[in-house]
């Protein structure tokens, strides 16, 4: 139960950073519904047999998941003596390590604040399983997230209906329809995840006619 529990938190939580990087970048968006159009041909909702198919949904969630890692920073023991880069780690010692600074390290990603699903398109041997430092969401080895088969799962078919059935209006703290253009604002709120500092306030507006989807 508890790890159903972390594993649909965390979820939530990158699903709101994706919604709101989509808005944000209209460009995108566009992209993703058009991909999700050409798989479903517009009859039917996208369902999870459908993630193979759907690559720049893929490529959307490991930019989500680079810029806002659900978990910024995860800690480790060190077992024995090491020597990581230079610097002496003794056994015993508390190791952080901070996944949301490595995402932004211009070192490692070129343009590293700037939201490009296409990276990860160009570079398809970059995997969220932990088998690169580059891009660690779920930690990696042993102690990695347990939830990550399930947020895995989960991931591609909720961004991917979310983006087939509806267009998004944002709002401001004032409830208030912001004007096309212009941007919500990305702050997150610090603790061990890593939610937005503000609510996401939205209004989702019907793009196709649901009685396709209800027919049976």
């Amino acid at each position: 139960m508890a790890i159903a529990t972390k594993a649909t938190d965390t979820t939530a939580i990158s699903v709101e950073w994706a919604i709101s990087e989509l808005f944000n970048n209209p460009r995108v968006l566009k992209k993703a519904q058009e991909e999700v159009d050409i798989v479903t041909r517009k009859e039917r909702l996208v369902c999870e047999e459908d993630g193979p198919n759907l690559p720049y949904i893929h490529a959307i969630i490991k930019e989500t998941m680079r810029l806002h890692p659900p978990i910024p920073m995860i800690m480790r023991k060190g077992m024995e003596d090491c020597v990581v880069d230079g610097n002496m780690i003794l056994k015993g010692s508390m190791v952080c390590v901070n996944i949301w600074a490595m995402a932004r390290d211009p070192k490692i990603w070129e343009n590293p604040l700037e939201f490009r699903p296409e990276r990860f398109l160009e570079n398809k041997d970059i995997d969220m399983k932990g088998h690169q430092f580059e891009l660690l969401p779920f930690g990696s080895g042993r102690r990695g997230c347990p939830g990550m088969p399930l947020a895995l799962r989960q991931l591609p078919t909720v961004i991917g209906a979310l983006v087939q059935c509806f267009e998004w209006k944002m709002l401001d703290s004032e409830c208030k329809i912001l004007d096309q253009g212009k941007k919500i604002d990305m702050d997150e709120r610090p603790g061990l995840t890593a939610p937005r500092a503000n609510d996401l306030i939205c209004i989702p507006v019907a793009r196709l006619n649901p009685l396709t989807f209800l027919q049976l």
